[in-house]
């Protein structure tokens, strides 16, 4: 019963999501997020990566750009494509908590590109062909990550 009410909660939130001015009005976006976060918590791979990038982007604080990555990172060992590239690019710009890992980026696009990510193919060639920080080039992984992007669709 608990599992149903949290995916029509969720379905309903995300209907309204697109509504903008009732996201700027307080009371229905904490209702919102409610619903993101209960559904997001019982284990929901979607809901986790889409609270994930919403805590991350948007979010107040740096409590919530913490609980946005935890929930990516959860949302990408489920195999969400578009968690594990927002990963690999957080790992790779770095922050003040961490200096930029191209090691770790690859670890996370090479997930994503096996969930079907056709940008993450993309920069993981980019980033074997011109290396980074901690990575030394490799031109051999770079043709193959460019053919994994053209078979993925991106030219």
């Amino acid at each position: 019963m608990w599992r149903l009410r949290a995916h029509i909660g969720y379905w309903v939130a995300r209907q309204l999501f697109q509504w903008r001015w009732l996201v700027r009005q307080p009371r229905a976006w904490i209702w919102m997020q409610g619903q993101f976060a209960r559904l997001a918590a019982q284990g929901n791979v979607p809901a986790q990566s889409f609270y994930g990038h919403l805590l991350l982007f948007r979010g107040q604080g740096f409590g919530a750009r913490e609980e946005g990555k935890r929930l990516l990172r959860l949302a990408a060992t489920g195999g969400d494509g578009k968690a594990a590239y927002q990963l690999g690019l957080l790992c790779l710009n770095g922050d003040t908590q961490q200096a930029p890992d191209a090691v770790e980026a690859v670890r996370w696009w090479t997930l994503a590109s096996n969930a079907g990510h056709p940008l993450a193919a993309h920069r993981l060639a980019r980033l074997y062909r011109d290396g980074g920080p901690g990575l030394a080039a490799d031109s051999g992984l770079a043709a193959q990550f460019e053919r994994r992007s053209g078979e993925l669709g991106l030219i």
